[in-house]
This record gives C-alpha cells, structure tokens and sequence, in this order.
C-alpha cells in the first residue's frame, strides 16, 4: 500500500479522518474542491460530514486526549519528530494537491511542505524546553505570609483544540496549530478549509503514520457554511485557533468561554519615507506585494510615499519591475497565478473599478481571465477609495502619497487592521519612532511584512486578532496553569 493509498475512496472522492480511521462520510455528499487555474472545474471530491460525525469525532478526541496528556513528554516529542520526517519525505503528493487546489506556484508549494517539517521538528525540541519545567513558589514574599504554604506549579493541556487553518497555507498554518497542541498533550480536531483541503488531508497522514494514538488528530471535512458553527460553538472544544478573514469575527461572538488564538487578516502599511532607499522599497514592494499573488495575510496591502518626488521615482521603479512579472500557471512557477476562487477575483476587480471611478491612476491596463488577474499597481489612492481600506487579497498594490511621516502613521493607523506594516527609512531613531505609533502586531524595518521564521512571535491588533502565534506562544498558549499547594502545620525555614 501507498503511503496516502488510504486516504482515497473507491469512487476517488478523499475521506475524513476520526478515531485513527479513513471514513466515507455517512450523508452520502461529497463536496467540490475547485481548480482556480482550470476556470474553477471540479479537481477532488471531500466527504461532507454531518453533525453526528462532528458529535464523534469530538468524544473520540476527548477520550483519546487522557492518554495522551499521559504519554511522556520525550515520547510526544519523538512521534513529532517522526512526523515531520515522514511529511519532508512524502511531500510530492502535497505539493500536486497545493498546485492544484489553491494556485500555488510548484517551488512556493515545496518550500510550504518542507518548512512545515521544519516547524514541527522545532516545535517538539520547543516543547520539551518549555514544558519540564514548572514553578516552586513560597509564600513568604508577599507582605504579612509565613513560610507555611508550597505551591507547586505546571503547564498542563487544555483539552481538545479545535483548529481552523486558511486556504492560502493549508499546510503550514495547519500544522502550526497542530504541533503545538500535540506537544503540549492536547487532542486536536481539525476543520481544513475548502479549498486546501485536499492539502491538508495529505499532511495529517504524516501524524497517523507516525503513530500519534487514535482520536488524538482528527479531521472533519465539510463546508463551514454547514458545520462551521456547530463546531465552534460544541462543549467539548476547550480552545479554537483560527486563521482567516472575518468570519474570524463571527466566531470569536459565537464561541463559548474558550481561549481564541485568532489572525484574521490585515491591511498591511508601508511607510515610505524621505530618507528611504527606494530601489530597496521598490524591491520589497514586489516581494510583499506581488508573491503568491497578493494572497498572504502579511502582503503589502497600501504604501504610503512621504513626498511627490520620492512617490513619482518609486512608482516608475516599480513599474518596471510589474512589467517583467510572469502570468500563469501555478505548475509553471508563473509569478502571478489565479486567485483561489471567482468570488475573490470578482472582489477585487470591484476595487480597482472603484479606485479608477474616483480618480486614482492605474498603472497597468485591467486584465483578467477567469481567476488570472493581471498584477497592478495604483497611484494616486485617496481616502475615499475602497482599496484605501479594504483588504484585496491580490495582485494589486495602492499607493497614497502623503506629506509627512505623522500622516503616514495617522493613515494607517484609521485602518480597522493592524497586523503588521513597514517602515523604510535610514534612520533608526525614525525607524523606533514610527514602528511604537504604528498600531500594529508587528512592524519590519526596512523589509516587508513577513510571517517568520515560526518561532518569532506572531500577533494582531483590532481586527486583526486575538492573542499571539509563534511556535513558543502557540505551546504556552494552549496550556494552562495547575498548581498545588501543601499547607505546612507551621512555618518552615531552611537555615543552611
């Protein structure tokens, strides 16, 4: 048998995975994942699950996740490891479902898998750094105690953590979730997105394989317009880590008193400023702005140019550099591939139709076929265009020219985003001025955003999220304090 042989069913269609099994789904639908490089035709068929399978993939998780938090930390850590061995080393497979499922260019789709190994890997070192230590705590600090309590205190698992991965890396921000969770001795239900599904079914084989126990990695597969809120809102989720858009929002509302780790999208800022080194800002714009076609959360989503002059020599810098970009296909590395889906293409033509009715330049002529969207820059935005605020999630970058840095910050900072944004300058003192007034998780210094490497901590602000990623925040994260405390009959001193 093939490594992923048993993951298909006879009619083709890919199962859902409960309880250490590959299971058809008893509804008897299947649900469409579409090929945004083919016109959206039908590429894999996953099983649509119901409630029910939802209700046992949840009792599983929760019998299952006793034992684990019981399997010593070296032994979870070692199945980690072989994990992540086995993903590296059966990534093919991964990599063709990436292409095919979500438009990623073949060499972004390799380098997604093998960071992904790479991630778990330091995940489980991670996790035996953070978690075989706990706390000897005495009483006699604070004001008026006596040295007649001990308490003792751990880090000990959650429960069962329900994750909810995007499509633009169904892979590694799956197993970014993942890890951690398993680490720190949860159980883990998984709800892939649609489209990256196929991906993600792939990548969870490598955990079974692996010898992680039945019912401690789940997967249900489905449409979350039909599941979604009964799984964020089940009892037995103990802990939900969401990345996506702003159906984040209607999540964080309907899920119980559970802890959120959610990244929700951004509208990342560049600052232009006057000092900056504009082949370097040029550079960088078309590295976070243009790769994966504008499909990143941590994209340069608007710049502002402090100064005309500065603004008409960076455009025309970038300008060049947008006309030697490639269109085409995902499995060609084209530059620029579809967008995952008609209604994201439809999405963001609707902003550059309504930047170029108010009055802003564009750059490049508008062209798309079917998903294809041709990359664009657009000069001259202004407030009163939609792209100044909305986030395009696509090849099209807008540019705001402004006057001075405080405008650049104050612009910014009216988004209702605030992931991440960047400051080029040559100056430090500007660079640690503008980096604390901006409002946002993180800021780059002369660089574009950027998600990485995994252990840097990864965080939003507004709507941008809740609570902070990274591999060493995930781990904390989904832990919580226990401690015990021994009450002494009288006060103990040790003399030496």
């Amino acid at each position: 048998m093939s490594f992923f042989e048993d993951i298909t069913a006879p009619d083709g269609s890919y199962k859902y995975f409960v309880n250490g099994e590959w299971r058809v789904s008893a509804s008897g639908k299947t649900v469409d994942i579409l090929n945004p490089s083919k016109a959206n035709a039908p590429e894999y068929k996953v099983q649509a699950c119901t409630q029910a399978e939802a209700d046992e993939m949840f009792a599983a998780a929760t019998a299952a996740q006793k034992g684990w938090a019981k399997t010593p930390l070296w032994k979870r850590a070692e199945l980690l490891h072989k994990a992540a061995d086995l993903l590296q080393a059966n990534k093919e497979p991964i990599v063709s479902a990436l292409v095919k499922e979500v438009a990623k260019p073949q060499k972004d789709a390799t380098t997604e898998v093998v960071r992904s190994a790479e991630l778990i890997h330091y995940t489980a070192e991670e996790g035996i750094r953070l978690l075989n230590e706990g706390k000897f705590i005495m009483p006699d600090s604070f004001p008026g105690a006596e040295r007649n309590k001990l308490c003792m205190s751990s880090k000990i698992p959650l429960g069962v953590v329900l994750a909810i991965p995007p499509f633009n890396y169904p892979v590694n921000l799956a197993v970014s979730k993942l890890a951690p969770a398993l680490i720190a001795g949860n159980a883990v239900v998984m709800k892939p997105p649609t489209q990256g599904c196929v991906s993600g079914l792939h990548m969870v084989q490598a955990f079974h394989k692996a010898g992680i126990p039945p019912g401690v990695v789940n997967v249900i597969t489905g449409k979350g317009s039909e599941i979604g809120d009964y799984l964020v809102m089940h009892p037995a989720v103990k802990c939900i880590s969401f990345t996506g858009g702003d159906t984040g929002l209607a999540v964080s509302k309907k899920a119980a008193m559970v802890p959120l780790q959610m990244e929700l999208g951004g509208k990342d800022a560049c600052v232009v400023c006057p000092d900056a080194d504009l082949n370097l800002v040029a550079a960088n714009i078309m590295k976070g702005g243009f790769s994966y076609s504008g499909q990143r959360c941590t994209a340069i989503k608007i710049v502002y140019v402090v100064g005309e002059a500065n603004a008409d020599k960076l455009v025309a810098l970038v300008n060049t550099k947008v006309a030697n970009l490639k269109m085409g296909l995902p499995e060609d590395n084209a530059d620029i591939t579809p967008v995952v889906s008609k209604a994201s293409a439809d999405f963001i033509q609707s902003l550059v139709e309504d930047a170029k009715a108010k009055g802003a330049v564009l750059c490049q002529e508008f062209k798309r076929q079917d998903n294809l969207i041709w990359p664009m820059l657009i000069d001259k935005v202004t407030p009163e265009m939609r792209i100044a605020w909305e986030e395009p999630f696509g090849p099209v970058v807008p540019v705001m020219r402004v006057s001075t840095n405080e405008e650049a910050v104050a612009m910014a900072n009216k988004s209702k985003y605030g992931l991440q944004g960047c400051v080029f300058t040559n100056d430090l003192n500007t660079a640690m001025l503008l980096s604390d007034a901006l409002e946002t998780g993180t800021v780059q210094i002369n660089a574009a955003p950027a998600r990485g490497p995994d252990h840097f901590p990864f965080q939003g602000v507004k709507d941008s999220g809740i609570g902070s990623q990274g591999i060493t925040n995930s781990i904390n994260f989904m832990c919580k304090t226990k401690s015990t405390v021994i009450n002494l009959p009288q006060p103990s001193y040790t003399m030496g």
